[in-house]
């Protein structure tokens, strides 16, 4: 997945991480290091304030570097606390997201009550979130990102982080179903009805916010035609016509169900009231 870069607000050159305002969100455009690497030396506050200004300047390795250099050398200060909250940050800039999480984990596991909690569990999230594969692939990172994101809206419910999480959590929703309908294409081109069925029911039962469903229930209305199941079909069609009446998914439904005899020219179902309750309902009904 690919992060947005707009300007980075320009972190401040101060103690608390809450201060900072170090958005994930603003992150995208990293630097890099020419200079060799050397260990870092200096006091407490000149290490981490060091590591403040390579963030800043978007030297992502530096930085890490320093705010490891405060937690190695000096691992009781309360700097060394915000240090690791920012190593985290500074991990997740660099795309190192498995490690990103290790660190977070361990900042929620050893200052559950810091400020910046809810910080550290959103960017735990997004952690996952940047990992999600395409629907061509195994969908758990989906699923771990979601599970990460709905941990923020639970713990923090008003929070800019849940408000965001919330959004995300839709685009995981959507991903997942998109996936379920690739399966279901593949069942359906194989001939396997049977699945391919429990794949497009899924959609329409689990996933009935995203705009896979107008496809999920013209395929179904496919199969059952294919099956001989004309009755099925044409409720599957009813449902279809009721929800999404100007969608083209419909349009070729009732093509199909005209050319099979199952529904005559004058029979193609009223535009009426949608939306996902209604659906619920005129499924329900209809089944």
């Amino acid at each position: 997945m690919i992060k947005s870069c707009p300007m980075p607000v320009r972190a401040t050159r101060a103690f608390a991480v809450g201060a900072l305002a170090l958005l994930p969100w603003l992150s995208a455009c990293g630097g890099s290091d020419d200079n060799a690497k050397k260990a870092p030396v200096g006091t407490v506050e000149e290490l981490y304030n060091n590591g403040v200004d390579a963030l800043n300047a978007r030297r992502f390795t530096t930085a890490g570097d320093q705010f490891a250099a405060v937690e190695q050398n000096y691992p009781y200060s309360t700097w060394a606390v915000n240090a690791q909250l920012m190593s985290g940050y500074s991990l997740y800039l660099q795309n190192k997201y498995t490690d990103a999480i290790g660190t977070l984990d361990r900042f929620i596991q050893l200052h559950p009550a810091h400020r910046d909690i809810a910080y550290a569990y959103y960017l735990r999230a997004l952690s996952y979130y940047e990992q999600i594969a395409d629907i061509q692939r195994d969908q758990k990172g989906t699923e771990q990102a979601m599970a990460a994101l709905r941990e923020v809206t639970t713990r923090f419910p008003d929070s800019a982080y849940a408000r965001d999480a919330k959004l995300k959590i839709d685009l995981c929703v959507d991903h997942l179903a998109g996936k379920e309908m690739e399966i279901g294409r593949f069942y359906q081109k194989q001939h396997l009805y049977e699945a391919a069925i429990g794949r497009f029911q899924r959609v329409v039962d689990d996933y009935q916010t995203t705009n896979h469903v107008p496809e999920a229930l013209h395929r179904l209305t496919e199969i059952y035609l294919v099956l001989g199941l004309k009755d099925q079909a044409r409720k599957t069609a009813a449902v279809l016509g009721y929800n999404y009446p100007g969608s083209v998914w419909y349009d070729d439904s009732y093509n199909q169900l005209l050319a099979d005899g199952v529904a005559h020219s004058d029979g193609k179902a009223p535009s009426g009231e949608s939306g996902p309750g209604f659906f619920s309902r005129t499924w329900h009904a209809v089944f």
